[in-house]
């Protein structure tokens, strides 16, 4: 099922549910995707939706601002990961429920980060496919995928002389059906601020890929945030999403709730 919210500063974004013989009991669970992607690939394709709704979950999953089916404005005052957490809260206003569980993976992770420090309806939080750039520069490690230059090759007419690391954000874009201009605007806009862990005081899972670049010493992270529970998995950033333990990872430590 599909469904749209307008957010306050005008945009219509889609959001995605799910459920099956869900039991009202349990808190619904919302999933943030990364960059470059959208909820349908980041959630659906790895199986994280299955493993929840065979659990009796019901399941949403936003399309961020300027990605899939949500409106893809090229100002980049439309965007930025405050931003996202500011629409994260507008679709846990529509679920309507008092506790939400949320996941979040990459971008998508430093948007539930923030939505966490701020709203109390959400009780239990992964975040996946960041490691110790959340700690030391804010968000997305901008050390090792700078957003100048990914900007640079998402909107070269030939990005064949951009770094392999920057390019494949390109290739990502191009894989998921996105717009480049629409995600050069959101890398410009990227959360460069100290993320507000000593405020995540919810019950935490980082979950992360071995071999991610993007996510080095996640074991920083995790001790960052009080509390917090760590798994590493086979793989990189966009392999470890595939691993059967990460969508097996994210519904366990869900269930626990």
């Amino acid at each position: 099922m599909t469904a749209e919210l307008r957010t306050h500063d005008g945009l219509t974004l889609r959001y995605w549910s799910w459920s099956r013989d869900p039991d009202p009991a349990l808190p619904p669970v919302v999933l943030l995707h990364g960059f470059a992607a959208h909820a349908r690939l980041n959630w659906e394709g790895p199986g994280v939706v299955e493993a929840l709704v065979t659990r009796g979950r019901r399941v949403y999953a936003l399309d961020a601002r300027g990605h899939g089916d949500s409106d893809r404005p090229h100002d980049e005052t439309y965007y930025g990961e405050a931003l996202m957490a500011r629409d994260v809260r507008l679709l846990i206003d529509r679920i309507g429920e008092e506790r939400v569980h949320v996941a979040g993976y990459s971008m998508g992770a430093v948007v539930a980060v923030l939505a966490a420090a701020e709203d109390k309806r959400i009780s239990r939080l992964v975040a996946g496919g960041i490691g110790a750039g959340a700690v030391e520069v804010g968000g997305l490690d901008t050390r090792v995928m700078p957003p100048e230059l990914v900007s640079a090759a998402l909107t070269a007419e030939d990005a064949a002389d951009a770094p392999e690391r920057t390019r494949a954000f390109r290739v990502l874009a191009d894989t998921a059906g996105c717009d480049r201009l629409a995600l050069a605007a959101q890398i410009r806009s990227v959360h460069r601020d100290a993320l507000p862990l000593d405020r995540i005081v919810i019950p935490t899972l980082v979950l992360t890929g071995g071999s991610d670049p993007l996510a080095t010493r996640p074991e920083v992270l995790a001790s960052a945030i009080a509390g917090a529970e760590l798994t590493v998995l086979p793989g990189d950033h966009l392999t470890a999403v595939r691993d059967p333990g990460f969508a097996e990872s994210v519904a366990e430590f869900l269930a626990r709730d």
